[in-house]
């Protein structure tokens, strides 16, 4: 009989009149990965933010090796032997490799006051050494490094000390297959050591293949709690909704022509260690992929689109002759970008759905012959396109830090949507984001190319762009390396091959 690690008793949460857990119990045990699924908005990073000490507890008891903890921060629960992998970035920015790793847990680099950095860096280059991130330097700023080996960076801060829980929190998903590799590598450690993964995931296959318990949460209410082998996908989503998932996924039409019509083309775009001389054009009404490994320089192709790459040379030219330098530029003229890195570049946390929702729509939200803004419209703006976008809220009001991953990602497309954006550059749509949400975001494209909008969608998920895209480009090595028209005879092996 398994030994149980940690007793979740009776946890309640709430954020304002929002509901987020209601009265939540089940039990993890040793030696285990325990995955907690649910939809977006269903309470799993709550649950999991109060286990370490990111919220504070409300209301119920956490038993951790019978002993009951409350942990005051994430410091106090890596002392505890709790420790998260964040959705979002989990480093801070202005700190070292190393300062980041042993943030919290600085003092045992001090003696009489004085820090011993050279010690702190030597420590923290042999962590990295022995989790095989070599090309990650413990001295050098983690500003400096691209988010996935900031991602690369939090395993090992979570990790190094041997807790007895680890939370991934939809950490895969910011991960290329490399990376994903190495923190499957360590997740079973972990579990062969005789401690626990808790490891949160949309990814249902992923679920089914690297977990051996699941509990399903549905707003915020405790479900059930399965062994992975006594499962389906089917049975998992089943669980989650509430019902059974029907109506269209991916698109379904393999014989539309796509418009002969240019809408924006890109002529030997580059910047510097990013991509080199890329040229394409993009067809009213066409939804294209652009495919890759994380390396490969795709990522960096939405930022050129819309301006915010500053060092970029190249033209980047709209049909009416319009060339698009700078992010005003790209929002005046009908383009929308959502960036892959959600929290840092797509919404302002700490502001309010309402806020995030009209922010680039303010110019025809305001009194009429004034420059004043006028608050009821923008209230009932906001309103309107977050119901369309079935944001799960309190109201408008709420700040965007209190939502899922999910739903922030609604506030993003309820934004560009508002504004009525005509060539819609989407990043990692569906990162983080469950099997509903998902299926509503493939609809709304294929709805937007109907009505003659344009989209550029970048994904390292394969099974996306051969479902959604009408074209797929494939990046390697910062370059172009080859295209793939829309077919039903397209597969995952088709992009792998080009790919590597």
């Amino acid at each position: 009989m398994s030994e149980i690690r940690l007793q979740v008793k009776n946890i309640t949460k709430h954020f304002g009149i929002n509901r987020a857990l209601n009265n939540v119990s089940f039990n993890i045990n040793k030696g285990e990965v325990h995955a907690l699924i649910g939809e977006n908005g269903s309470g799993k990073s709550t649950l999991t933010n109060m286990l370490t000490g990111i919220y504070p507890m409300e209301s119920g008891h956490f038993i951790l090796d019978g002993e009951e903890i409350h942990p005051k921060n994430q410091v106090d629960a890596n002392n505890h032997g709790v420790s998260i992998i964040v959705q979002e970035l989990g480093t801070l920015s202005g700190l070292t490799v190393a300062e980041n790793i042993f943030l919290g847990h600085e003092e045992r680099f001090i003696k009489y006051g004085i820090r011993n950095t050279k010690a702190m860096n030597d420590e923290a280059n042999a962590l990295l050494k022995q989790y095989g991130f070599t090309h990650i330097k413990a001295s050098t700023l983690v500003d400096d490094y691209k988010f996935e080996d900031r991602k690369l960076i939090e395993i090992v801060k979570a990790t190094y000390f041997h807790p007895k829980i680890v939370v991934i929190d939809e950490t895969t998903t910011a991960l290329s297959q490399e990376g994903r590799e190495e923190l499957y590598k360590h997740m079973n450690r972990i579990r062969d050591e005789g401690n626990t993964v808790i490891f949160i995931s949309h990814d249902l296959p992923e679920i089914l293949d690297k977990s051996d318990t699941i509990t399903i949460l549905r707003d915020g209410e405790y479900i059930d709690t399965v062994k992975s082998k006594d499962v389906t996908e089917d049975d998992l989503k089943k669980l989650m909704v509430g019902r059974e998932v029907t109506g269209a996924y991916y698109r379904t039409d393999y014989d539309e022509k796509v418009s002969d019509e240019v809408v924006l083309s890109v002529k030997n775009v580059t910047v510097p260690h990013r991509i080199h001389n890329v040229s394409f054009d993009l067809h009213k009404g066409e939804i294209l992929g652009f495919g890759g490994l994380s390396e490969s320089g795709m990522h960096e192709i939405g930022k050129a689109i819309f301006g915010a790459s500053y060092d970029r040379e190249g033209d980047v030219v709209l049909a009416d002759g319009t060339h698009i330098k700078d992010i005003p530029t790209a929002i005046a003229h009908s383009i929308a970008y959502t960036s892959k890195d959600r929290d840092n570049e797509s919404v302002v946390l700490n502001q309010s759905i309402q806020d995030n929702i009209a922010l680039p729509s303010l110019d025809k939200l305001n009194l009429p012959k004034t420059p004043f803004l006028n608050w009821a419209k923008i209230k009932a703006f906001a309103k309107a396109f977050a119901k369309e976008m079935s944001v799960k809220m309190v109201n408008t009001d709420q700040f965007v830090s209190e939502l899922s991953g999910g739903n922030k990602q609604k506030v993003v497309l309820a934004r560009w949507i508002g504004k009525g954006s005509d060539i819609v550059v989407l990043d990692s749509p569906t990162r983080g984001i469950d099997i509903k949400v998902k299926q509503d975001i493939y609809q709304l494209m294929d709805k937007m190319r109907k009505e003659g909008k344009s989209i550029i969608m970048i994904s390292e998920e394969l099974m996306e762009l051969i479902g959604m895209c009408d074209r797929i480009i494939i990046m390697k090595d910062g370059a172009i390396k080859g295209e793939l028209p829309r077919s039903k005879e397209l597969n995952e092996n088709s992009l792998i091959s080009m790919m590597v």
